[in-house]
């Protein structure tokens, strides 16, 4: 019997009508601190220039992986013919 009151009382808190629910939101979004615009640049920046170093990192490795496995199959190409 007490969950059954449980699950109302929640019930009743989620249903609001949309422009309660929207005015709220906008009190919300005052509230929240923004970055400025060069503090967003800033980041983006770091982000894109990470970006390109890791992925110049993966195109390395994979190339000293593909040159030790091509190694490999001419090796054994040479043993056994």
């Amino acid at each position: 019997m007490e969950a059954k009151s449980k699950k109302t009382k929640v019930e009743k808190k989620k249903k609001k009508d949309p422009i309660t629910f929207i005015s709220d939101l906008k009190e919300e979004l005052k509230k929240v601190s923004w970055t400025t615009r060069t503090e967003l640049l800033s980041a983006t920046k770091i982000v894109v220039l990470a970006t390109f170093c890791f992925g110049i990192g993966i195109y390395v490795v994979d190339l000293i992986v593909k040159g030790f496995l091509e190694f490999i199959k001419r090796t054994l190409l040479f043993i056994f013919g």
